[in-house]
């Protein structure tokens, strides 16, 4: 049978990165090299979309990365992105958003140290990518440390462990250990292939935190370029309506047109008709985000400020779950 094809695509990060301060580094040309394994794996082609620290990673490589996967798609099994830590769940969720109905797998992976250290973890995670990129997982994924997790309900949660993401409250849709092991949870495509990989970065990102003025909310909101908020609330949804209120705030925001999207900062569903505190902002017009967290959370109403143009719509959009981030 012959070797199924995967196309690596690299963005930087550390993995790829050499000398100290790290900085990115000829990843390509050493790659055939440092991890002969690969060409046993799959015929690996590797393609440079960018050379860059994650950090300046944003809605333009997404757009680069989407538009790459899309045009190549019936090329290739499945696709490799190389991408640093930072930013790589931000990533990992613009691309199971712009990817509709995506019938093969697209792996993101990265190291805590990079390849040509000793006792790297890049070896493994890139080896763990490529194979994974051969099976039946139809899905936007992040490979670390022996795990595959969904991509836009994965997070970050250490910078100095090899096992640096968790997807709270639902289980890897892989294990790589003697086998591999593919959950059942892994979805299927519903709907045949298509790619929309724009993206509005007119939004902002608001922790609430207690005792925090309303008017610091107010004065974010009165910028005309605004266009959306993600808001981190407690719990599952609550804001303060004591001395401080925040949903009145959030009214006057919604009713100039800014969309307001309720995330959560520890994995659980966000209510917002479960409390008082909650339900105030319901009335005020705010979109639960259901199991959203920040990653996904603007990932998604970037993507739908950008695509679903009617605001009706655009509710409804965000309001249904499009790639398992929401349930």
């Amino acid at each position: 049978m012959p070797k199924k094809r995967v196309l690596l695509l690299h963005t930087g990060g550390t993995l790829g990165m050499i000398g100290s301060p790290l900085e990115p580094g000829l990843f390509s040309q050493v790659l055939g090299d440092k991890v002969p394994e690969l060409a046993q794996i799959a015929q690996v082609d590797t393609r440079i979309v960018c050379n860059l620290d994650s950090s300046d990673l944003g809605p333009e490589e997404w757009q680069a990365l989407a538009t790459t996967i899309a045009d190549s798609r019936t090329s290739y099994d499945g696709f490799v992105v190389v991408h640093g830590t930072d930013t790589m769940a931000y990533t990992a969720s613009a691309l199971a958003f712009a990817l509709r109905g995506l019938d093969r797998p697209v792996v993101l992976t990265g190291a805590q140290r990079p390849l040509a250290a000793l006792r790297t973890d890049a070896r493994r995670n890139l080896t763990d990518a490529v194979e994974l990129a051969t099976c039946d997982i139809p899905e936007v994924g992040i490979c670390f440390d022996g795990l595959l997790l969904r991509g836009c309900r994965a997070a970050k949660s250490d910078a100095r462990h090899y096992r640096a993401f968790e997807s709270p409250g639902i289980e890897p849709i892989a294990k790589l250990g003697f086998d591999v092991d593919v959950a059942d949870h892994v979805r299927r495509p519903r709907e045949a292939f298509s790619c929309d990989p724009r993206f509005d970065a007119g939004i902002a990102v608001l922790h609430i935190t207690p005792g925090l003025d309303p008017l610091v909310l107010e004065r974010m909101l009165d910028d005309a370029e605004l266009r959306g908020l993600v808001l981190i609330a407690f719990g599952v949804g609550t804001v303060p309506t004591g001395r401080r209120p925040i949903a009145p705030v959030i009214k006057k925001a919604v009713d100039r047109g800014v969309d307001v999207l309720v995330a959560t900062s520890w994995g659980g569903i966000v209510d917002l008709g479960l409390y008082k505190n909650s339900l105030l902002l319901r009335d005020a017009g705010a979109i639960a985000g259901g199991k959203m967290r920040v990653e996904a959370a603007v990932a998604k109403l970037m993507h739908a400020l950008a695509t679903v143009p009617d605001r009706d719509e655009r509710r409804r959009y965000l309001e249904t779950d499009v790639a398992g981030e929401r349930d």
